[in-house]
């Protein structure tokens, strides 16, 4: 048997090749939609791709389940459990296997079993592997997609949260302490192969360990410790993270099926005498780094430097207008990459950042301010200190005469911005604060600051944090 293992770090998912060697069949177990890499990796293990295999209708990425379809005829085994609104409408296209609970289906001499785990989602399923060819007659482990975790289970709040069904958080989470319990009746050996780590939004405090076994989560997994049901829903609903609304366009995308782009290389680059006429109506994102960007950088242009895309772009990228690119050759690639990732199929164009650093539109910049630079200031009111960080991260601690704003939806807040002094942005190492500075500036508010390193350096330069409740900005 062949099982490989590949990880996307920006937008912290995994998915899996597991493959019979005596046949030369393989299946992709919740690929992503760059499938180059399942490819390649099918080429030179002398693989031949079967099928792609979902544990569940994603709501952070775009699936590649259709893109292998298309590419290679990949048979495509998807849930049939759930209610009819939860069902993929695109797979009649393609030879298919609509899977309940209990279905089997083999890859060459391996078994898959098809295990109902609804909670995270109402079709979620988990896959349990025995691998017959190798002469076992007893499972090694199971794919658990979001359901259950290193150290944490999915969440069961997305479809109220990005899918409009209110109501359907407390019933999930009974649902997924139900699932736990089927869970836990497996044997303690078995190897769990998940779909997400740590940095993900499926779920809170996800590990950053690939695998684990299911004896070990019933020990450690603080989810899985809970004998009143009750006491599990309160658990699991408390403290998510915030949802980017991307997730609800992922949801509509990966039911009715993503748009196939093949090789659709990168957009076109344009030239840089007409970036002040395309600010005039789009956005436009600079994805250099932050520093750089503060520096110098084109007015009314944003900042959300490549590895932040995946987790931050979703929250301000209109998916219905197109969108710009400011970027270097070295970033260009990966920022396509993840922005296809996340659905954002509407890249007009691309402007190159040398060009545009020696064209003279660079004409706006904001400053970086430590700690020992700002703590007087902050404690004296002569700025607005803004946190920018999660909800549970500001419960932790926060610093005080701050004032709560989360990045996310800065876009609706700005508007109730005072401006009447500068505006000292910070989360917790400077990252998200320095991308709320270049919202803020493309808004207009031209006089911020970035807190460098965040509440992380405020602290381990002395200073003390306290954990009031926040009074939102807006």
């Amino acid at each position: 048997m062949l099982l490989k293992y590949f990880y996307d770090q920006e937008l912290a998912h995994a998915s899996y090749m597991v493959g019979c060697q005596r046949t030369g069949e393989a299946i992709i177990v919740d690929p992503d939609r760059n499938i180059q890499q399942y490819l390649d990796v099918a080429k030179r293990e002398k693989m031949k791709i079967i099928g792609s295999v979902e544990t569940h209708i994603h709501a952070d990425y775009v699936s590649g389940s259709r893109e292998l379809a298309e590419r290679v005829g990949a048979k495509l085994y998807v849930s049939d459990e759930g209610p009819a609104g939860w069902k993929y409408t695109f797979v009649s296209k393609y030879e298919h296997q609509f899977l309940k609970d209990g279905d089997t289906f083999r890859v060459g001499n391996i078994k898959m079993q098809t295990m109902h785990t609804p909670g995270h989602t109402p079709e979620s399923l988990s896959f349990v592997l025995t691998d017959i060819g190798g002469g076992a007659d007893m499972p090694m482990g199971l794919f658990t997609g979001d359901f259950v975790f290193v150290g944490s289970t999915g969440r069961p709040d997305l479809l109220e949260e990005v899918a409009g069904q209110e109501g359907s958080a407390e019933p999930g989470a009974r649902d997924l302490y139900r699932s736990i319990q089927k869970f836990c009746e497996l044997p303690d050996y078995l190897q769990i192969w998940p779909s997400h780590g740590a940095g993900s939004a499926c779920g809170k405090g996800l590990g950053a360990i690939p695998s684990s076994t299911v004896g070990y989560e019933k020990l450690f997994n603080e989810a899985l410790q809970f004998e009143s049901e009750d006491a599990f829903v309160e658990y699991i609903l408390k403290d998510q993270s915030e949802v980017p609304p991307y997730f609800g366009v992922m949801k509509h995308v990966n039911k009715h099926g993503p748009k196939v782009i093949g090789d659709a290389g990168m957009p076109q680059k344009l030239d840089v005498s007409i970036l002040a006429q395309t600010l005039e109506s789009n956005t436009v994102i600079n994805v250099g780094a932050p520093r750089s960007f503060a520096e110098k950088h084109v007015p009314a242009t944003i900042n959300i430097p490549t590895k932040y895309i995946a987790h931050q772009g979703g929250w301000f990228i209109n998916y219905e207008k197109p969108l710009y690119l400011i970027a270097d050759s070295a970033m260009l690639a990966e920022s396509i990459r993840v922005l296809r990732e996340i659905g954002v199929d509407n890249i007009a164009g691309y402007f190159d950042a040398n060009e545009v650093s020696k064209s003279g539109l660079a004409k706006e910049s904001f400053e970086y301010k430590s700690p020992s630079e700002l703590a007087d200031q902050i404690k004296n009111n002569e700025v607005y200190l803004l946190d920018v960080r999660g909800q549970a991260e500001w419960n932790e601690g926060h610093i005080s005469n701050a004032e709560y704003s989360f990045l996310g939806e800065m876009l609706d807040a700005i508007g109730n911005f005072k401006n009447d002094k500068p505006i000292v942005f910070q989360c917790r190492t400077g990252g998200r604060s320095a991308i709320a500075c270049s919202i803020a500036q493309a808004h207009g508010i031209k006089k911020v600051i970035n807190l460098d390193g965040g509440i992380v350096q405020w602290e381990r330069e002395g200073y003390l944090v306290d954990t009031n409740q926040p009074q939102p900005v807006g």
